[in-house]
């Protein structure tokens, strides 16, 4: 017979979806570093992971009244855009035809996006591989949102930083709110792993080139199955329940 500490452990491990932990966002943060690293080391020397420098050029562009090389960078933003709109849209789709999650879907779709850009050829234009990436990386960030109830972005950083110095300083001022240091700690652990996911693909860059990025389905795998047994087991019958932040 259970015990009313084993009830209230069963209930604090089962209060959030799989697809909410915190391993499975520090797994997906690493892979959105890989891609970082690989886009960079291999495909063209960009970071695809987000659009701010892209709408930066495009302005810049237009600035200079240079047209042809404006519209050159609406490619990868309506590529981002577009990961954005079709995560959005097939959620509800996918649930009313599937025992699966989404978030679960996702990766699977992932797996196979990685698979093929390890064979896309370096003489093909490089475009063509960053926007695989540019819509991937699109996805992946609005799939998963937050950690346990925290704003969590898994393809940069810019956010986690600040978070770091907020609820650092928030903790500075009341020492003994002690969560407010551990929810600084876990943007600084995103941040790392997120590091240890661009140092790999530097490496494995060099070794195996282009294929490189094969490496990542090593943790997309990983999290694909994880996610698959708790839809199956656990989580069966639950894919009505929402994860916060959608």
């Amino acid at each position: 017979m259970d015990t009313e500490t084993d009830k209230n452990k069963k209930v604090k491990d089962y209060s959030w979806l799989e697809c909410e932990r915190w391993w499975i966002f520090a797994l997906m943060m690493c892979i959105g570093g890989f891609y970082g690293g690989y886009t960079y080391s291999c495909r063209g020397g960009v970071f695809c992971n987000a659009q701010t420098a892209n709408i930066v050029l495009f302005a810049m562009a237009v600035g200079q009244a240079n047209w042809s090389r404006a519209i050159y960078y609406l490619i990868p933003m309506a590529a981002y855009l577009g990961g954005t709109v079709l995560s959005e849209y097939l959620p509800n789709t996918v649930k009313k035809h599937s025992h699966i999650r989404w978030d679960t879907v996702f990766v699977g779709f992932e797996m196979a996006v990685v698979l093929i850009l390890g064979f896309i050829p370096e003489s093909v234009p490089v475009q063509i591989s960053q926007v695989l990436v540019n819509f991937i990386c699109s996805m992946q960030y609005n799939t998963f949102r937050r950690a346990e109830n925290i704003p969590m972005a898994t393809t940069f950083c810019t956010n986690h930083v600040r978070q770091i110095g907020v609820y650092l300083v928030k903790w500075l001022r009341h020492r003994k709110e002690i969560n407010l240091l551990k929810r600084s700690m876990y943007h600084t652990g995103m941040i790392f792993v997120f590091i240890l996911g661009v140092i790999a693909a530097t490496v494995l860059s060099k070794y195996f080139g282009i294929r490189a990025i094969w490496f990542a389905e090593i943790l997309l795998t990983y999290t694909f199955f994880d996610l698959l047994h708790a839809d199956l087991t656990k989580e069966k019958g639950m894919l009505d329940r929402v994860p916060k932040g959608h």
